[in-house]
């Protein structure tokens, strides 16, 4: 949304792979060399990203918490297990949990929730997580390559607009609940706001291919919208 009073839409297209790797930390953004930009990030994380909770009193396990976000950042757009993640850093899951909130603090990570009202088949009890800044999340796990040499595209691309997105309702003050939904069938929706009184239902996707939503969705909250967000309209989204 700042940028936007600088750039006009053609250069902000133009810019959005560059975006979706180096994120949009303003001394990322105004540098011009990419190896600056990978050396402006990797500063962040080693010396600033982590330094109010690893000063904190009491933390037995410090060092578990850059392990703890590699994990999360390949699990980006991905329900995450909060057991797994304690076995794989072999810690307990009240240390993870306490380790995430901490994070959430910081506006490092943001926890997405999933929705449910009506069915029973609904998946509730586990959550999302994305990072504040793509760049960041690239840092972590030292991957800088562009677009057409990666794997994770789909998630940069989400990532990116649920980012953008809640700084838009923070900044334009939407006052909203967020979840994701997802059934036991694996019927989902990436992006779910509830307000004014209503549902409004968004499916992120990098190629335009998303043009109805789950059915069973639209029968159990009839007195909602859909929208897909793509590369052609989510300026929209997100400004």
């Amino acid at each position: 949304m700042e940028l936007s009073e600088f750039e006009d839409i053609v250069e902000t297209h133009s810019l959005l792979e560059e975006r979706l790797i180096y994120g949009g930390y303003p001394e990322v953004i105004i540098s011009g060399d990419y190896d600056e930009k990978k050396n402006i990030l990797k500063e962040i994380v080693n010396s600033y990203l982590f330094k109010d909770i690893l000063e904190l009193e009491g933390l037995r396990y410090k060092k578990k918490i850059p392990d703890l976000l590699t994990l999360l950042a390949f699990q980006v757009g991905q329900e995450v297990s909060l057991n797994e993640l304690a076995n794989n850093l072999n810690i307990s899951k009240a240390t993870v949990q306490h380790y995430l909130y901490l994070l959430e603090e910081v506006f490092v990570i943001y926890n997405l929730r999933g929705f449910s009202r009506n069915l029973r088949k609904e998946v509730t009890k586990t959550s999302k997580y994305y990072f504040y800044d793509n760049g960041i999340r690239n840092a972590i796990v030292g991957q800088f390559n562009q677009l057409d040499k990666r794997n994770d595209v789909g998630q940069l691309w989400e990532n990116y607009i649920i980012a953008e997105r809640i700084k838009k309702q923070k900044y334009k003050e939407i006052f909203c609940n967020n979840y994701f939904w997802r059934t036991y069938e694996q019927k989902e929706i990436d992006w779910i706001e509830e307000r004014e009184g209503k549902l409004f239902a968004y499916e992120i996707k990098w190629k335009n291919s998303v043009k109805e939503p789950p059915k069973d969705f639209t029968k159990a909250y009839q007195n909602s919208e859909f929208h897909a967000i793509n590369r052609d309209n989510y300026l929209e989204f997100i400004t």
